[in-house]
């Protein structure tokens, strides 16, 4: 596989430190109860599964395009995998859906929590963006 790009890895550290410092806000917030900072961190989960199930249905979706490419310049025919891929990539958001009712129904997470842990991907997208343009 490729070396990670850099902008990729601060946005995924940006999006924990999100989580990390909206749930010890939280906390310090509600005065010690936990309720909002657990949803935040089941949010951050949320998210995280999210991404991660993005990013790697990229990455092999890329890489058998990539042998592809390379078997026809051999000359023989080697089909990506598609179905595979389509298929792992339904499985890995059937099991987010099923961990966001677990998170909502069974464990009973605050909404408010599980929004601002869920949007710290977006907020670190947000916080790249404003890196970016200012060099």
């Amino acid at each position: 596989m490729a070396e990670r790009d850099p902008m990729l890895r601060r946005l995924e550290r940006t999006a924990i430190v999100w989580c990390a410092v909206l749930a010890v806000a939280a906390l310090v917030w509600r005065r010690g109860r936990p309720d909002i900072a657990l949803g935040v961190v089941g949010g951050g989960v949320l998210a995280g599964g999210s991404y991660w199930a993005i990013k790697s249905s990229v990455d092999r979706l890329t890489a058998a395009f990539a042998r592809g490419a390379e078997a026809a310049e051999r000359g023989s025919r080697a089909r990506p995998r598609l179905g595979l891929a389509l298929a792992v990539f339904v499985l890995r958001y059937a099991l987010l859906g099923f961990l966001a009712y677990v998170m909502i129904a069974r464990l009973r997470l605050h909404p408010i929590g599980l929004l601002l842990g869920a949007s710290s991907v977006v907020a670190a997208a947000a916080v790249e963006a404003i890196r970016a343009s200012r060099s």
